[in-house]
């Protein structure tokens, strides 16, 4: 009788530690989530050891997650001399999630399911047509590339709206929050201005407004995606860096917590060197980011298919600097542009190696998945003469295994980790925009 009237008063009992009766539930329904998500399917026997929790408190747990549809049985198991015991896992279609890459060709939108199996996906190009000074990053475009996005996902799919956990938005630039306006964006080199990035969305696609948003730099969705499922798994540190049309990365140094955004690809390779998109003289991302790579092959006298997109004008580059034809002699323009810049790159590896010494540094990007696959080593080569040789000797530089759907996959995350981070409930209030503790736990927990 007391447990139960300590149960019904939830929050308004308070525990020696200070946690509440609530809290402590909210905390066994993770711990039971995280490992049906990541070591399932699972029995109960099985789910006690794994999460440190009395038989009747997963008996319990289990009860309540069956009968709200997010834990399902999923066949048996023999077991030693006794029944065969019932496995159970997270049921996929109990929820689904929005994972949105806003890249600097097109934007990628992607609907999930509980699981991060995708239902539905839609592609918008940023075409260059566009009268706004920084072309195909028109904010309101690219508000209602989205906007037309999630309702044709939600659509093809047949999903309804209330199922969506949340949209999680990878964007370029610094993303910084506000108590008015939710996640700001300041993307200097694509010209948005302290844009107010959720408080336009929210506006303008037709989601119930309970569903949350979570928006963060396009890099750290992909060091996200990868440390979780990908390339990373397994490291204690990292690197993850993006290449696109410009240059970024992701940090981790804290294998129990997010890894951070970093700008490097405006850190400076050259003094006095090309002006970057953002202004400044010498970046990397004006040597190596794929728009100043076509421009440096122009300007040495090549000539890029008239009217193609960078995707296409990139691999258009690498053919003629790496002909596949049998006596075929390589482009002169476009191999030395393609020196060059792995030597800058090593030199930018170097300084990441110095600079964080991490475990890994992981290739991601749809322009860095066509660079690394042909170059890659000699980068290797010359980020170990850039870099102090005891932690050079010691980073394992290689590509990253999600491939182009990484950062809407990193985006999808986010929903997904506060939802868990919840105990398996919705929201209910507005998101605070910052990493929800599930998230250190389950980044830990997909390592091994």
């Amino acid at each position: 009788m007391l447990r139960s009237g300590l149960l019904h008063l939830g929050a308004q009992v308070t525990l020696r530690n200070g946690r509440t009766v609530r809290d402590l539930r909210r905390e066994n329904r993770t711990a039971v989530l995280q490992r049906l998500y990541f070591d399932g399917p699972l029995s109960r026997f099985s789910l006690g050891p794994a999460t440190g929790l009395s038989s009747g408190s997963i008996s319990n747990v289990v009860a309540e997650l069956v009968a709200e549809g997010l834990v399902e049985e999923a066949g048996s198991v023999d077991s030693a001399g006794g029944r065969p015991r019932t496995l159970l896992r997270i049921t996929p279609d109990s929820g689904c999630m929005i994972g949105v890459d806003v890249g600097e060709t097109r934007i990628r939108i992607e609907l999930f399911d509980l699981t991060l199996t995708e239902l539905a996906r839609t592609e918008r190009p940023l075409t260059v047509d566009s009268p706004h000074p920084h072309g195909r990053y028109e904010v309101g475009v690219v508000v209602d590339h989205i906007r037309e996005g999630v309702a044709e996902v939600l659509r093809t799919a047949d999903v309804p709206a209330g199922r969506l956990l949340g949209v999680g938005v990878g964007v370029p630039g610094i993303v910084a929050r506000t108590a008015e306006d939710g996640a700001v964006v300041h993307g200097q080199t694509i010209g948005w201005d302290a844009v107010p990035f959720e408080r336009l969305l929210r506006a303008a696609v037709d989601l119930p407004e309970s569903v949350p948003y979570w928006i963060d730099n396009g890099a750290q969705t992909l060091g996200q995606a990868e440390m979780w499922f990908g390339a990373g798994r397994g490291a204690r540190s990292a690197v993850v860096v993006l290449f696109g049309s410009g240059v970024g990365a992701c940090v981790v140094t804290d294998p129990l917590g997010p890894g951070r955004a970093i700008e490097w690809g405006h850190l400076t390779v050259r003094v006095r060197g090309r002006r970057c998109r953002c202004g400044a003289l010498g970046c990397l991302e004006a040597y190596a980011g794929a728009e100043a790579l076509l421009e440096r092959w122009r300007e040495a006298g090549g000539e890029p298919p008239a009217g193609a997109d960078e995707e296409t004008a990139l691999t258009a580059m690498l053919a003629a600097a790496y002909p596949v034809e049998p006596g075929a002699a390589p482009d002169a323009a476009a191999l030395a542009v393609l020196e060059e810049t792995a030597e800058y790159l090593g030199a930018g590896f170097g300084d990441l190696v110095n600079l964080f010494q991490p475990e890994r540094i992981l290739v991601g990007g749809w322009a860095g998945l066509q660079l690394g696959a042909r170059f890659l080593e000699t980068v290797k080569g010359y980020a170990a003469e850039y870099a102090l040789s005891y932690p050079a000797a010691r980073v394992d530089i290689g590509m990253g295994t999600l491939g182009p759907d990484a950062v809407t996959v990193g985006a999808a995350i986010l929903p997904l980790a506060d939802f868990f981070a919840r105990g398996g409930r919705r929201a209910e209030t507005e998101p605070t925009g910052e990493q929800p503790a599930w998230t250190s736990t389950v980044r830990d927990r997909a390592a091994h």
